[in-house]
């Protein structure tokens, strides 16, 4: 009986620290949001014609209705000298076409069309990115999901934060303002439960990045073996910056959100992605498998149950007032990320489903990849069969990983 005693104070001692970390990543990403996030650093800014001169790796796969609108965004940025390196894999991928069409609109810009790709690895990304790699001009590479748009400053931004001791600026996912109820319930995630995460690891040392949108140093990334030496893994984002930080290199992250603009979506895609994500961070770092005592209603009860056994509170009241605490909290943070008003009664629809989501992601298996991956956990990939799917199948890859 004693031994049971002492379970459950551990338990209800878990329970409390528990609360006290979740509540400081909440202070912590929204602070940081609020200090950081769409703010302008004069003392960071370089002169114009200062500005480091980067080479822009776009990875493209297949045409969605917002490819071309997104892609133009990189052909009319604001930046003294750059060049755009656009990958396509196959000769017959319809986005070959959408390609030849914008370096007929923009032939001022310096930017060329690589197709075929060059197989190093397992990696289809690093693949589709090598001839463009290997021909890149510049010393700085910035490597861009296709399903982001940028504003004609982005570039100016991340080039700012790439001071002196600095290798790597990645910038925080979000999503673009679109119509329909699932393009709402992506903001609601990238705008509340991945950016307390994302933020909150940053702030604490700990080395957080999504290959969204990243700009890194090619020299470091040659010390390391090059772009062809991730091929050979499947995280390739997350092992790239595991080689600049053992390397001595500083990250940086961007004012500027890094902007989904995708314009296949729905809710059944982003439970699918969600779903992805959290087997492939299971298989990399098994400790993440207890994420979901992290999920509102999942830490509520805990708390809630620790709370009353220590202090005799009432569990349902408790719990009742954890979730509002943490819808406030939430909806304050979303409101910061997207720097603008959040519709509130669309906000308390989708929050109650998001939250869901999040749990019932670990339900299902690995099978829902639309490949066959065969990898040693937090090691190198053994084999993976041929990625077939829209231009997003590409960010199965860009999975944010913990190391530190």
């Amino acid at each position: 009986m004693a031994l049971m005693d002492l379970a459950m104070q551990g338990l209800s001692v878990f329970g409390l620290g528990l609360f006290c970390v979740l509540w400081l990543m909440h202070l912590i990403s929204i602070i940081y949001v609020r200090l950081h996030l769409h703010q302008r650093h004069p003392e960071q800014k370089q002169p114009y014609c200062k500005l480091p001169a980067v080479s822009l790796l776009k990875p493209l796969k297949g045409v969605d209705p917002n490819l071309i609108s997104n892609l133009e965004t990189f052909f009319t940025l604001d930046y003294p000298k750059y060049e755009i390196l656009l990958c396509v894999q196959d000769n017959d991928d319809p986005a070959v076409d959408v390609c030849k069409k914008l370096l007929g609109k923009y032939p001022a810009v310096d930017a060329r069309l690589f197709i075929g790709g060059k197989k190093v690895g397992i990696n289809p990304k690093i693949n589709n990115l090598m001839p463009a790699y290997e021909g890149a001009k510049y010393g700085l590479v910035w490597i861009c999901d296709s399903g982001i748009k940028v504003k004609a400053d982005t570039l100016t931004d991340l080039a700012n934060q790439m001071t002196e001791k600095v290798g790597l600026v990645h910038g925080l996912p979000y999503v673009a303002d679109r119509q329909g109820f699932a393009a709402t319930l992506e903001q609601v995630y990238f705008g509340t439960s991945h950016p307390r995460s994302y933020l909150s690891a940053n702030v604490m040392g700990i080395k957080c990045v999504t290959g969204m949108s990243c700009l890194m140093r090619r020299d470091v990334l040659d010390q390391a073996g090059g772009l062809g030496a991730f091929a050979q893994y499947i995280a390739e984002d997350y092992f790239m910056a595991k080689a600049i930080a053992d390397r001595g290199w500083r990250f940086a992250m961007a004012t500027q959100v890094a902007m989904q603009n995708s314009g296949s979506y729905s809710i059944g895609q982003f439970q699918s992605r969600m779903i992805r994500w959290a087997k492939l961070r299971i298989n990399m770092l098994p400790g993440t498998v207890v994420e979901p005592i992290s999920e509102c209603f999942v830490a509520s009860l805990l708390i809630g149950w620790a709370a009353h056994h220590l202090f005799r509170c009432d569990i349902m009241v408790f719990f009742f007032c954890h979730c509002l605490a943490w819808f406030i909290a939430d909806y304050i943070q979303l409101r910061g990320v997207q720097r603008l008003d959040s519709t509130f009664k669309m906000f308390i629809l989708v929050w109650n489903r998001t939250l869901p989501l999040n749990i019932l992601q670990w339900e299902d298996g690995l099978a829902v990849l639309p490949t066959t991956l065969h990898f040693t956990t937090g090691s190198i990939s053994k084999q993976i069969s041929t990625l077939v799917s829209s231009n997003v199948s590409y960010q199965i890859l860009f999975i944010f990983r913990w190391s530190q």
